[in-house]
């Protein structure tokens, strides 16, 4: 007699896999660290190498000493480290990748169980850490030849332009990963076509970015231009944060109301970081926030099932 194997519902299956996904993200990133390492040269391949080093090999050694199956091999390690390191400037020593690696990976994805068990981005998380730990030495802009050592946003907060043209290219100062907007745009498009992720978060959370820091903006009376906008869009971490943050399967809704809402939220929270505080950015802890009301945000939105009438409230 032949047995059958049940399992719970839905019964859906699919061709994809973590690693499959994991690749496809490891590839939409090339670009943008590609243009990283022309711009800011050895430094940052040696930051990228040692973020990823440090995450893969503190979930394997945790592994081991727990006694678990060994999971490194499903890349979600190395897209963790190569994240970390898009958020890092190239002038960081080498500890401080060392360090945001261990805290990602023990501290916020296997102390809550593993892959898909973290409540927020294991990157991110790492980086507010470190941002929190090591202020001076994490907002230490890097110099480089014939350009200015300021961010984009820091040159329009004080009155200045930034060319289109280095927001595309990356010719600027900034993280590792954020500077070239045109690399992450084709990151984006790759993981779009792939259908990896959805673009309704990314869309949603830039969009939301730029109306609400040219409301905030105009409220303050100071005067909004076009140039000012696309910097806020395109000229620090809004743009990588959005593509391959805020589309986290693990620490986003999946309800599709849920994942607009998810967006306004950490477009509203940037906005008021950017506007309002001394922080020139405010992606990563908008972001975070929002990832802890990711489980609020889906039992508000989640659908009711098929034939389930909505319960009437009893006459007292």
């Amino acid at each position: 007699m032949k047995t059958l194997n049940v399992s719970l519902s839905p019964h859906i299956r699919s061709g994809g896999s973590t690693t499959k996904i994991m690749l496809d993200v490891i590839i939409a990133l090339l670009p943008a660290l590609g243009v990283g390492f022309y711009v800011f040269g050895w430094r940052a391949l040696l930051v990228t190498a040692i973020s990823v080093a440090s995450c893969v090999l503190t979930e394997f050694l945790y592994e081991k000493l727990m006694k678990l199956p060994v999971t490194i091999g499903d890349l979600s390690a190395v897209v963790t480290g190569l994240i970390l390191a898009v958020n890092l400037y190239s002038t960081a020593p080498w500890w401080i990748p060392l360090i945001g690696g261990v805290f990602a990976i023990l501290i916020v994805k296997m102390l809550f169980g593993g892959i898909g068990q973290n409540f927020m981005n294991p990157a991110l998380a790492a980086r507010c850490f470190l941002l929190l730990s090591f202020s001076r030495i994490m907002t230490d802009y890097p110099i480089l030849d014939g350009m200015t050592s300021a961010t984009p946003l820091s040159i329009v907060r004080d009155g200045g332009t930034v060319e289109y043209l280095d927001l595309l290219f990356g010719t600027h100062s900034g993280t590792i990963g954020e500077t070239s907007a045109l690399a992450i745009l084709i990151g984006a498009l790759y993981l779009f076509i792939r259908r990896v992720i959805s673009p309704r978060a990314p869309l949603t959370v830039i969009g939301s970015t730029v109306a609400f820091v040219a409301l905030f903006t105009l409220i303050k009376g100071e005067p909004v231009t076009l140039n000012f906008l696309a910097v806020h869009a395109f000229g620090g971490g809004l743009l990588v944060g959005a593509v391959f943050m805020a589309s986290d399967y693990a620490t986003t809704p999946v309800t599709f109301w849920g994942q607009i809402i998810f967006g306004v939220v950490v477009g509203l929270l940037t906005a008021v970081m950017r506007c309002f505080s001394s922080s020139f950015e405010g992606m990563s802890f908008a972001i975070l926030i929002a990832n802890l009301l990711t489980p609020m945000i889906e039992k508000w939105t989640y659908p009711r099932p098929f034939g389930v009438r909505k319960e009437r409230k009893k006459a007292s």
